[in-house]
């Protein structure tokens, strides 16, 4: 993959880049019908009308196609007819055909090509794309879509890039280093996909201008400070304020520097080393 840069001929186009695609095999080619279905929109909407998560709305139409995160028809290899483009997820996805005749779509990892042969299974040759169980897979191999939980399918490291290193195997436990440094423990017989996922470049992406993310379904983001004091409790006040509090939402729950997790969470015992945080430079919530 590449990023192309256009010539400045414009405020907008000056700041952008976008996606050459070269990883895709046919531009043109349209999505397999019968994997597609309608993505209806709720612009951060919950079951009862209300806004749980603002700056959503609006955008490009986008249809859904079903990824096959399981991965659990053994026995069966599939051919690579394609390597897609997705707009639901920054990755690139690959077309497989089984023996069978059954398509299915998988997510692409990195350096696969139309026409090669993927398997799964638990003695499957641990190359690219192969997806095969903990247990089977040789330590210091880097792998994605990886499950939690036997059967659930593929839930961790699934975007653009993604990658864990399988570190140690003791037991019936595994052991995962994450791409956010974070070190966690899964059962040997989840499974995983071997290789790093493709579209490396799309954390460099520049979108340029806001009409790029309005057409990702990103309305503005405006500041608390910024507003009315009936519209956000850092509103108002002469002059530019810094607000006189710590950052909160229109709720007036605190925002920044609070910790997310349950600390009674069970499997809060399976994280061996917590992520960095950004925040501080340092490991956030050590393991007590």
């Amino acid at each position: 993959m590449g990023i192309k840069v256009y010539k400045p001929t414009s405020a907008g186009r000056r700041k952008s880049s976008v996606n050459d695609l070269d990883e895709i095999t046919d531009k043109r080619k349209r999505p397999e019908k019968a994997l597609c279905e309608r993505l209806a929109k709720h612009g951060g909407r919950n079951h009862h009308g209300k806004i749980t998560a603002r700056h959503r709305g609006g955008g490009a139409r986008k249809i859904y196609r079903r990824i096959d995160f399981k991965r659990r028809k053994d026995g069966c290899p599939a051919t690579v007819v394609g390597i897609e483009y997705d707009p639901n997820r920054s990755c690139h996805i690959a077309l497989v055909q089984y023996q069978d005749g059954e398509k299915r779509y998988v997510l692409a990892p990195l350096g696969l090509k139309a026409g090669e042969v993927l398997d799964s299974g638990e003695s499957v040759e641990p190359k690219v794309g192969n997806c095969m169980p903990l247990r089977s897979i040789p330590v210091g191999l880097d792998v994605h879509n990886i499950e939690l939980n036997a059967g659930q399918g593929g839930k961790m490291a699934r975007s653009a890039g993604a990658a864990c290193r399988l570190l140690a195997r003791e037991g019936d436990w595994a052991t995962l280093v994450m791409p956010s440094g974070e070190m966690r423990q899964v059962r040997v017989e989840c499974r995983a996909t071997i290789g790093q996922l493709g579209n490396v470049e799309h954390q460099n992406l520049r979108w340029g201008k806001a009409g790029r993310k309005r057409h990702r379904g990103r309305r503005p983001h405006v500041r608390g400070s910024a507003k009315n004091p009936v519209d956000h409790p850092l509103g108002g006040g002469e002059g530019r304020r810094c607000g006189g509090r710590h950052p909160c939402s229109p709720k007036g729950n605190a925002t920044k520097g609070g910790a997310t997790r349950s600390p009674s969470k069970p499997s809060n015992r399976r994280i061996l080393r917590r992520r960095k945080s950004k925040r501080y430079g340092q490991l956030a919530l050590p393991r007590k």
